[in-house]
């Protein structure tokens, strides 16, 4: 008998301790910076680079990721509610990010990295992409474990039935198709920075991540359930809409990468 569906009710608590209680996402989300470490330590060995500067751009990753996934899910899709109750924005217990907001905290972050430890912007990205998009496998399986950013309903043998959302028909598990994704970019990412013998073309690798990755979000969009009630209705939604400037920004440093490599020959 075929595999009909998934009933799937994970617990999003992995254990508590009286009213402190360490959750599968928050879990994930420190696996994510955690391995990326791990990866940069190679990286930084690799080019002959202090330690101290990892430790230094670490910090960077960590404040530009929060704050910018936080502000971009208030600002981009809830904007009325979180301008009228600001202080509501401070309380990112209650849940509410979005990997655009990151994406740009993260550019920022690294903007003012690269001019304290005065290295090139792009050799900063280049390399910084790599993590990032393993960090992005971690956080989509945050996810599923809190059964939510889940897909329309399917008929397809692996639909899940997020029962712990209330959800009593299967839906396609985009959670998972978008991480596998991710793992698939930061496996193509890291074979290209150490097949270029950690010299990648400026611009190349992070170019290379932009398109892929906010491809693959453009795409799977269009089988997500609506996030908030303003998308209803919506050719496009806000995800989308936000994916597009990422991927034409990629094809343009695509561009540029190739253009000043033949320039240098």
């Amino acid at each position: 008998m075929l595999l009909s569906s998934i009933t799937w009710n994970a617990d999003p608590e992995l254990i508590r301790f009286g009213n402190f209680a360490i959750r599968w996402y928050g879990l994930l989300f420190a696996s994510g910076f955690f391995f990326g470490y791990l990866i940069f330590i190679r990286i930084f060995k690799k080019e002959g680079i202090s330690i101290e500067l990892l430790d230094k751009l670490t910090l960077y990753m960590a404040i530009g990721t929060i704050i910018g996934a936080r502000l971009g899910h208030c600002l981009f899709y809830e904007p009325a509610y979180y301008l009228s109750n600001p202080l509501e924005i401070l309380k990112i217990w209650r849940g509410g990010l979005a990997s655009h907001g990151a994406a740009i905290g993260i550019l920022v972050a690294i903007h003012y990295y690269s001019k304290n430890v005065r290295r090139s912007y792009f050799w900063v990205l280049d390399r910084v992409v790599i993590a990032v998009a393993l960090a992005g496998f971690f956080i989509r399986m945050g996810n599923l474990m809190n059964s939510e950013i889940y897909g329309i309903q399917t008929d397809l043998p692996w639909g899940f039935i997020f029962a712990a959302a209330g959800e009593t028909l299967p839906k396609h598990p985009t959670q998972i198709y978008e991480g596998l994704s991710y793992l698939a970019i930061f496996g193509l990412l890291h074979w290209l920075y150490w097949r270029s013998d950690g010299k990648p073309k400026e611009g190349y690798l992070f170019s290379i991540f932009l398109i892929l990755l906010f491809t693959v979000r453009f795409l799977i969009e269009f089988i997500k359930e609506v996030q908030v009630d303003f998308e209803t209705g919506m050719t496009l939604n806000m995800g989308q809409w936000l994916s597009i400037p990422f991927v034409i920004a990629g094809f343009a440093l695509l561009f540029r990468s190739y253009r000043k490599s033949r320039s240098a020959n």
